[in-house]
């Protein structure tokens, strides 16, 4: 670590436990974080999904769930490698992902005569019909969004586009 860094990051006495256990997340210091796009990306993408699940009222809905539903729906037959791609997410994330959505009854895979080493995705009808309720919290939940964004929206999601392209 560069000797500034160090000296920024250590010079600070340490709090005694009745000041960290009192603090609030206001009180937090964020020290670089607080100038970082991506921290803050992350923020306002944990803020949304718990917002989102508070909404559905469902407990046991996990982050994702609802995009792959409808990746799937809408791409019937997907594989996992491509909606791995479609959905941002890695192998390590997804495939625990898919194995509960299968396991809940939500999607079902079917095997690939070309390829053995791969497997098709559907919704089943339960999934579906999860998927129709979801949806139907999920435009309500992007109305407050767009609430909160204004008539910034289309840069927003220009620039959320654009960080996805380039990074990618």
């Amino acid at each position: 670590m560069g000797k500034v860094f160090m000296e920024n990051h250590m010079n600070h006495a340490k709090p005694l436990r009745g000041e960290i256990e009192n603090r609030q997340v206001g009180d937090i210091a964020l020290g670089d974080l607080d100038d970082y796009i991506g921290f803050h990306l992350r923020l306002a993408q944990n803020a949304s999904f718990r917002a989102f699940q508070r909404q559905t009222g469902q407990s046991d809905l996990r982050p994702g769930w609802y995009a792959l539903l409808s990746l799937i729906n809408d791409n019937p037959g997907i594989t996992p490698m491509t909606l791995s791609r479609a959905s941002g997410r890695d192998k390590s994330t997804l495939t625990p992902l898919l194995r509960d959505m299968i396991r809940e009854g939500l999607v079902e895979k079917q095997p690939i005569a070309r390829d053995r080493r791969s497997y098709a995705l559907f919704a089943t009808p339960a999934g579906i019909a999860r998927l129709v309720d979801l949806s139907r919290h999920a435009a309500e939940h992007d109305k407050r969004l767009d609430r909160i964004v204004g008539d910034r929206k289309a840069e927003l999601l220009n620039l959320l586009r654009r960080i996805t392209a380039e990074i990618e």
